[in-house]
């Protein structure tokens, strides 16, 4: 795909990278190659967050951008005598989207290459066919005949394992198909809202984030929010899509291209009313679409972010995805450059009166 366009690239190369919950240091470091030509500093908390610091007026109020670097996947447990792999969840996974899927084992000798396997349903009663498989009861084939051999090819229980798939740009070039959109999406828009700040005045002081652990409890967010102390936050992350056969508009209300859905609620946070009210006037005056999101079922960053300190003023605002919690997904090219808008205006707009109006005291 040598043919990619620059925003193209810094997509795939996010996404391509490997780094669930906890392990995160291959996407921490594209993300500070494409974050760093547009921050005057670039430090980390002591759990490994990203944050990049972009001044307009020193004596501003604090605005964080923040994306999460990990995405969902595995995490090897045991080695069994065959060779086969036992393995943990790293965030949530719905069953029925794992078996036969390619994975990729990063072990300390280089990646090994694995098949999420299960009984085969030729053995399995009538009864036992109709039900989902359990996780408990999959394995990783590695093509291994012994234990002895596996642990020859450097796999070790503590392993990441990663969803095995390569970022694509659809037939039709609005649509991208890649893993981990939950979040590298998050950490374009931050790289992209400090770039649009190389020629746009700002009159605050604006971090863009790149958290860790988001997958398993949101726990990156408390330390980067707690090193920064920010004043207004926003959590950038992906939402769900509903534009599929079997999908109601009461299910799911977001639609790929319709721009960013601005979350009202989620499992983790009732968003800031006035901080809302904002980011909503603003997309309307600017003529950027945008939709309403709710996610009784889920939560974001903003969820960490606004309890911390004394309480800061935050909101989630996410991009439309199909498939999420898979080994692949399909975003929108649209919300994408349109989210990089909406944020570039409203940070704008937040100078210091603006921020004290949001905040209680």
């Amino acid at each position: 795909m040598s043919n990619l366009d620059p925003k193209l690239q810094m997509l795939k190369e996010l996404t391509d990278a490997k780094g669930v919950a906890g392990f995160e240091d291959e996407p921490r470091e594209i993300m500070k190659k494409y974050i760093e030509p547009y921050a005057e500093e670039i430090t980390s908390d002591h759990l490994g967050s990203l944050i990049a610091k972009k001044t307009g007026d020193a004596n501003g109020p604090k605005i964080m951008i923040a994306g999460h670097l990990d995405e969902v996947g595995f995490m090897v447990t045991q080695i069994d005598e065959k060779g086969y792999l036992r393995f943990q969840p790293i965030g949530g996974w719905w069953s029925q989207v794992m078996l036969a899927q390619r994975v990729t084992i990063c072990t300390k000798d280089g990646d090994v290459v694995g098949v999420i396997g299960s009984k085969p349903p030729h053995i399995l009663s009538a009864e036992a066919r109709r039900k989902v498989v359990d996780i408990k009861d999959m394995f990783i084939d590695i093509g291994a005949t012994s234990k002895d051999e596996a642990l020859e090819f450097g796999v070790r229980p503590g392993d990441q394992i990663v969803p095995y798939f390569e970022f694509q740009v659809m037939k039709n070039e609005k649509f991208l198909l890649a893993k981990a959109w939950d979040n590298r999406i998050g950490c374009a828009i931050a790289i992209d809202v400090l770039e649009k700040f190389q020629t746009e005045n700002h009159p605050n002081v604006v971090y863009g984030v790149g958290n860790v652990q988001e997958e398993v409890g949101l726990r990156g967010a408390k330390t980067s929010t707690n090193t920064i102390q920010p004043d207004i936050g926003f959590a950038v992350d992906v939402g769900l899509a509903g534009d599929m056969p079997g999908v109601s508009e009461r299910d799911a209300q977001g639609k790929l291209g319709k721009g960013p859905q601005i979350v009202l609620y989620d499992a983790s946070m009732v968003s800031h009313k006035d901080l809302r009210d904002l980011v909503i006037k603003t997309a309307e005056e600017c003529g950027i679409p945008y939709q309403f999101e709710v996610i009784p079922g889920g939560g974001t960053d903003a969820g960490s972010m606004h309890v911390s300190l004394e309480g800061v003023p935050s909101l989630a605002i996410s991009i439309p995805a199909r498939y999420i919690h898979s080994h692949s997904s399909i975003i929108h090219r649209d919300d994408y450059e349109n989210t990089v808008k909406l944020l570039v205006e409203i940070i704008k707009r937040l100078d210091r009166n603006t921020v004290d109006q949001l905040t209680y005291s």
